[in-house]
Parts: C-alpha cells; structure tokens; sequence
C-alpha cells in the first residue's frame, strides 16, 4: 500500500510541477509541453527525483492513447470550411513532404553518423513528420491569429500526416531486418490500406458516433468521456482493420464535431481538459523514460541533424509540396518554420526499440534531441515568426460569452454577449439603428443589471449587449462593439473604398479600368472575376488585379467573397478625390454647412 500511495504522491507533484512551471515559462515563450518533457527528465534517473523507468511498451501504450486523443481534440475543432482553402496542399505536405524530409535528413544522417544507409533513412522517417500535440498545442495558446489559408494547412497537415510516417517506418523497419519479405506490389498495398482504409472507416465510424452523440443526452462531463472512448474505439477498430487509426480518429472527431447537436461548448471546454492531461502524461512519460546523459554524448551531431531538418529538409519539402498552390514566399517559409516535432517522433522511434533492433537506442536518443532542439527553437519562436512573415490576421477582442444555438438551420449562428466599450463606433448610438452584419440581430441590451427596451434605447460604454449572429461575423462585431483594434493590412491602404461582390464588373471598369474587358469577363461580377482569377481558394486580404482593377477579398462567408476592396490607380484616385472634394464646396456654397459658405471635407477639416 506504501507503494501505491508513494507512486500517486509522486506523480501528482510531477504533474503540479510541470504545470505551475509551464505557467511561468510561458511568460517567455516556452512552450508548455518543453517544460512537461524537461520536468519529466528531472524527475528521471539523471535528475534530483532519482526514478528509474525503463518501461518501454508502457511508454508506447500511453503515447498511442494520449496521441489518439489528441487527435480526436484536434478533429472536433477542425471546421469543414478549412478544407475548402487547405485540404490538397495539406495532402501533398502529409505525403510529398514528409517523403522529401525523411530521404534528405536520411542521407544527411548517413553522412554525420556513419551509420549504415538504410538506418539513416529510418531516422529520417522517424522525425519526418510533424506532431499535431505540439502544432495543435502552439496554436491554441501562442495568443496569435494566423492568416485562415496558413492556420489550416498547418493544422490538417500534422493531423493527418501520421500515416506516412507510420508507413515509412514500419516499411524500413521491415526491410532492415526481413528484407526478402518486400516487393513493389506489397508496399503500394501497404500504404493504400494506411491511408484508405484509415479514411473511409474514420469517415463511417465519425457518423456512426455523431449520431449516437445526438441521441444520448448526458451530462457535459459524461460526454466528454463519451467522446473519448468512442474516439479510442475508433483508433483501436481501424488499428485492427490494418488502416491508420489517428488518421481515422482525426476525421471521426472532425465529423462530430461539425455535427449541430453532437457536442455542446462545456464538452468542448472538458475535451480541452482531457487534450491537456494525455499531453502532459505522455511528455512527463517519455521525459522519464529517456537518460539524460546519453544524449550528452550525441548532443553535437543532434544538434547538427537538427538544424538540417529545420533549415534545410523541412523548407526544400514545404516549397517543393506547395510549388502547385497559391503561397506566397513568407507563407511557405512560415509552414516551413511550424514543422514542429514532438511526441510522434519519439513514439515511432520505440518501434525498433520493441522489435530489439541494433543500434535502436541511437534511434530513440536522436529522435528525442531533435524534437528537444525543434520545441526550444522552434516552439519559442512562432509569435516572432509570424511577426516576421506577415501571415497575421487583425486582431479582436472576443466577447463575454458565445454559444452555439441548437435547432437552427444554419449550424454556424451563435448568441454572443459583448460589452461596449468607451470611444467604440457603438458608443452613444440608438440601439435601433445600430448597423450590423448581414443575418444579424441585435437581441438584448442590459444597463445595470436590467433589460432596456430596444425601441429608444441609446447604447452607452458598459452595456451588454446580446447579438445572434453567424460565427464568421465575430471579428466585425468585436470591432465595433469593443475598443478599436487595429484594422487588418488591407483596411490601412489596400484599398479606396469598398464594394459589394455582386457588383458587375462590367460597371466598374468602364469608371476605373485601364484596358477593356473580353467578352466573357463582361458577364461577371466582382466575385465571379477573382473566383476566376485564383487557382485556389482565397481568404481575406488576398488581392488580385483585373482590367487594371487593384482588388483585395475584404470579407468573406463561407465561400463567398461578400466584400471587395477596390484599390484606384493613383490618377484615378486623385480624381475620385477632387470630385469628393468640389461636391462638398457645391453644398458649402449652398448654405448647407459652416458659416461662411466653405468648408474642408472631412478628410482635411482641422480640429
């Protein structure tokens, strides 16, 4: 019993630990799960903790569990619209890439280790994929907002990279040390029944649990766990089928999740809890299970392989993988930069330890000073990087409160809560004629603590305000309700004014064009010419130019481009603004403003 109780008093100060570490870290940029990884090394057999764990398979059951997990968190967050902008270019960096990094870092392991060829390329598969613990990890709590093309392909890349991985690996472990077992056909069949089977079963089994989550009404605790073991039933199925259970469990939480009723937002804000714990558990596990002054001994090449996967083998793999797509150079560079390694790594480098294969603890000790090396480099970096690579979208503050409503036909429409603030645009305007987004509603607003009639009632700094409003119409209304943040790129100077995306293009460049329209172009409208003009989807702040037309996407729903930003050629704004001006000296002169009959318009009026 002494035992027992000494084993759970040690793991919940291990766990503290790591936690209350983690929060003071962060306020330099550490991420959590560095700390997590170092706390468990300390508590190791190297460490002042002094405890000794060797326990391999443990290690790789509790690495598979908390990855599943991780995934299925990672799915129910995923929204069906990412795939519109970001499902091919990830499917290429998933396949493509991850075959680009693991032959480049292979050959270069090669060379630095001196080990045999066939086991570089075994090392190159091992950390040639990215973790979607530690990418999904970063993004949620950097604090930054990154361009929806960017965030997307960064995240459905490392949740359904996996299968790559896991192929490249076996298949080498395999031929090292059966060879003869191997031929062409095996290995393509191999791969299909990784990637095929993981996706239609991950498919079938996802609406097989979104309906049983519709119908079984539970307490949000209770459906947390649901949600959980129904995901691990589904990693353990498809494992079984001989597919890829954390592509599948990826796509069965990304299918819940986008299901109106299947989960509510308590269970979403209990799943964070449970991503959080399989995430600590398993770094404090494998911080454990590693010896810290072996990797002293490698510490130099490590570090040197490292370095080559960051700068070299990961950039030449994204651009190479992104050459079909519209990214632009400080896009790719950012992807390249966010191929972060984590726990995948070091859980696929325990398949040759299991299989006792020679020369597998240099595997396991390599592996374990990259993905070190790649969360102290990279991990710490992403704000500046994306500083850096403009990839940044504007800022907003959230609101009090949003919940998603049940029973709508549109799945996307919320009730959300905001307080206004002073010196916002909504400061001292008539809660009737407050203008809002399309499908918007201004619901209720709460002075003190007491409902106040919408028909005269005026809205002051402090109000709370109720809106029902789809999701997408978030950022706007954060704008206007609360303190002014600063307007994205695009706002500032990409454009002179701003029209509808129905407008006919026709209409607008007979005013401002510079060349005449083919005959086809004549029929469009605004949003029917850029849909044209990109070989991707766009996103908001993506600019094309048509007819000598500077246009910039300034809104979007869904797929639809609602808002374009239309940016003159400098003579044609010079006139747009001398007419602006002579209309607002007509009025002057008729007696309609000032005093003595002229006035500045207000772009030049002083104080």
């Amino acid at each position: 019993m002494e035992t027992i109780d000494h084993a759970i008093l040690i793991g919940a100060v291990v766990m503290t630990l790591g936690i209350l570490l983690g929060v003071f870290s962060s306020r330099f940029g550490v991420p959590f799960l560095l700390v997590f990884l170092g706390v468990g090394m300390a508590a190791g057999v190297d460490g002042p903790g002094g405890i000794r764990f060797g326990n391999t398979w443990l290690s790789f059951l509790v690495g598979n569990i908390a990855l599943a997990v991780i995934l299925l968190d990672g799915g129910l967050r995923t929204r069906f619209a990412t795939f519109r902008v970001a499902l091919k270019p990830s499917l290429s960096l998933a396949t493509v890439g991850v075959l680009l990094t693991a032959v480049l870092v292979g050959l270069f392991a090669t060379w630095l280790l001196g080990i045999d060829w066939k086991l570089g390329l075994l090392l190159g598969a091992i950390v040639g994929s990215t973790d979607a613990a530690a990418v999904f990890s970063l993004l949620n709590s950097s604090g930054i907002r990154l361009k929806e093309r960017v965030a997307s392909v960064l995240e459905i890349e490392s949740g359904i990279n996996d299968p790559m991985a896991i192929f490249l690996t076996l298949t080498l472990i395999q031929w090292i040390t059966a060879p003869d077992g191997l031929s062409a056909p095996a290995l393509a069949l191999r791969l299909l029944v990784q990637f095929g089977v993981g996706g239609v079963l991950g498919v079938a089994l996802g609406y097989c649990l979104a309906n049983v989550m519709e119908r079984v009404n539970v307490a949000e605790g209770l459906q947390a766990i649901l949600v959980c073991s129904g995901g691990c039933m589904v990693w353990a199925i498809v494992q079984t089928a001989g597919g890829s259970g954390f592509l599948a469990v990826y796509l069965a939480g990304m299918i819940v999740g986008n299901r109106e009723r299947a989960v509510s937002g308590d269970t979403m804000r209990a799943m964070d809890g449970m991503a959080w714990l399989a995430q600590s558990a398993m770094f404090l596990l494998l911080g454990l299970l590693v010896t810290p002054h072996r990797i002293w001994e490698i510490a130099l090449p490590a570090t040197a392989l490292a370095l080559f996967l960051m700068c070299v083998a990961r950039p030449v793999a994204v651009f190479v993988s992104l050459l079909p797509f519209r990214f632009n150079t400080r896009e790719k560079s950012f992807v390249a930069w966010m191929g972060l390694r984590g726990a995948v790594p070091i859980v696929l480098s325990l398949f040759p330890l299991l299989q006792g294969m020679e020369d597998s603890g240099l595997l396991f000790r390599v592996a374990f000073a990259v993905v070190l090396a790649s969360l102290l480099c990279q991990g710490t970096t992403v704000a500046l990087a994306a500083r850096l690579a403009r990839v940044l979208r504007p800022p907003y503050d959230e609101p009090l409160s949003r919940e998603r409503l049940r029973g709508t036909r549109d799945p996307s429409v919320e009730l959300m809560q905001f307080a206004v603030a002073a010196n916002s645009s909504m400061e001292d305007v008539r809660a009737d004629q407050v203008e809002l987004p399309p499908r918007t509603r201004l619901m209720t607003v709460v002075r003190n603590g007491a409902l106040v009639s919408l028909d005269q009632a005026v809205l002051h700094a402090g109000d709370v305000v109720s809106v029902l409003a789809p999701s997408s119409a978030m950022p706007l209304l954060s704008r206007r309700f609360l303190t002014a943040a600063r307007p994205p790129a695009w706002d500032q100077v990409g454009h002179d004014f701003v029209l509808d995306g129905r407008a006919a293009l026709a209409d607008v460049a007979l005013l401002y064009g510079t060349r005449p329209l083919a005959p086809e172009e004549a029929q469009w409208t605004l949003e029917t010419a850029m849909l044209a003009m990109f070989p991707s989807p766009p996103v908001e702040g993506d600019a094309v130019e048509i007819a000598g037309l500077r246009l910039t996407v300034t809104r979007m729903e869904g797929p639809r481009i609602v808002q374009v930003g239309l940016l003159l050629p400098r003579s044609a704004a010079e006139d747009a603004r001398d007419r602006k001006e002579s209309v607002w000296r007509l009025r002057s002169k008729a007696g309609k403003d000032g005093e003595d009959g002229e006035v500045s318009p207000p772009s030049r009026r002083k104080p």
